[in-house]
């Protein structure tokens, strides 16, 4: 399935306009409807936040996986967009972190 396919089926399996998606990205609707026709691809940082608001990975939203949400995954990617200019030691420390808010966010959804 297509990128721009798969964005339309989870925007409307979360029930939103296109309009409502691009409001929650910051976005014009024209900008986001491009990207359901295929006539353009959103930035790294828009696709981050596209899989956020409809709770896939960027994985899944790409078309690179079939798994809807892999946590690892999201981690590792907000640890690559948030971790330039840290130490190795900082590095280290930060991605145990967001592996440990990432849990505790799962155990708070569960509930």
């Amino acid at each position: 399935m297509e990128f721009s396919e798969r964005l339309k089926e989870l925007r409307k399996q979360a029930h939103l306009t296109q309009v409502e998606l691009a409001s929650k990205l910051g976005i014009v609707q024209s900008s986001y409807a491009d990207w359901e026709r295929g006539k353009k691809k959103p930035t790294q940082e828009n696709l981050v936040k596209i899989a956020q608001i409809l709770n896939v990975s960027v994985d899944y939203l790409v078309g690179n996986s079939e798994e809807k949400n892999d946590e690892l995954d999201n981690i590792e990617l907000l640890f690559r967009m948030n971790s330039k200019g840290l130490s190795d030691e900082e590095k280290k420390i930060f991605k145990k972190e967001l592996i440990e808010f990432m849990e505790e966010r799962k155990k708070a959804f569960e509930k």
